[in-house]
């Protein structure tokens, strides 16, 4: 049977390194902002009816994205500490070698955390841990979140890019905002022209690039799926759009989206989940 969690050798791999590079991201990210509406052209310009709304806005996107970063990074959403020994096995279940361990149904073995992990979904690059069971809520709204607060930023950082846009012919321009280090090393534009450019460029990309994946989550989300069992095409789990919307995100799945730290308690375990077949016997 093996162990009944995973062992001392298969504790997870440190993801500061990833983390890190993400955070010196966000404080160049943060350091350009700052230099733009302090020593640039500012803001664009709003009434201060207009103006107070987007600082609720922006202190209302930052709470929620710190809060989500900290949540995620909080949740282990691997096996370590489960007792999965004693339990009834089934269906799916399998045994991880590395792990030396039985493990439920929908979870995966990840190389990178050097442990398996509950309703395994994929790793995430960016924050160094991989996406299960305990975390999958933060994680999406951690995508909402980021796109929202990239946008913002770009939206902020809109009138010196302009200005700076309007300064140059229009194949200068082009070519600043799609080969900014080109333009950076042959020597047409200074190091702030340059980091104005490269920021506002990674932050469209990043906000599309969150957009995207939240998109490509809420179908998964909607259809009950991991990202690997949508890979494979499996179906066993979909319970209806509303109730796999409760057992990802808990009772109150509507309003989590707005708070990291609304309490909406998960319905399952991670371990045991309803199958289409369970409600199907349920139902005759």
């Amino acid at each position: 049977m093996g162990q009944p969690w995973a062992v001392g050798s298969a504790e997870g791999a440190p993801a500061g390194l990833p983390l890190v590079l993400t955070a010196l991201w966000a404080a160049a990210v943060a350091l350009e902002l700052a230099y733009v509406l302090v020593l640039g052209p500012g803001p664009p310009p709003l009434g201060p009816l207009a103006r107070t709304l987007q600082l609720a806005l922006a202190a209302f996107q930052l709470l929620n994205l710190l809060g989500n970063v900290g949540l995620f990074l909080r949740s282990d959403p691997s096996i370590r500490g489960v007792m999965l020994a004693g339990r009834s096995l089934g269906q799916g279940w399998a045994y991880c070698y590395q792990c030396q361990s039985q493990v439920p149904p929908r979870s995966g073995h990840c190389s990178a955390c050097r442990i398996c992990i509950l309703r395994r979904d994929h790793h995430c690059r960016l924050l160094g841990r991989c996406v299960g069971f305990h975390n999958y809520r933060p994680f999406l709204c951690l995508l909402l979140h980021t796109a929202g607060v990239l946008l913002h930023i770009s939206v902020l950082l809109g009138p010196a890019l302009s200005a700076l846009l309007r300064a140059y012919s229009p194949l200068h321009t082009a070519a600043l905002l799609l080969l900014p280090w080109l333009m950076l090393l042959t020597g047409r534009v200074s190091l702030a022209q340059f980091a104005l450019a490269f920021v506002t460029d990674t932050c469209v990309a990043g906000a599309l690039l969150c957009g995207a994946g939240l998109l490509f989550h809420g179908m998964l989300l909607l259809r009950g799926q991991t990202t690997w069992e949508w890979a494979r095409g499996q179906h066993s789990y979909d319970l209806g759009p509303c109730h796999n919307l409760q057992a990802a995100l808990g009772p109150r799945w509507v309003l989590v989206w707005l708070w990291p730290f609304l309490a909406s308690p998960l319905p399952g375990d991670g371990i045991t989940f309803q199958t289409t077949t369970d409600v199907g016997l349920m139902a005759s």
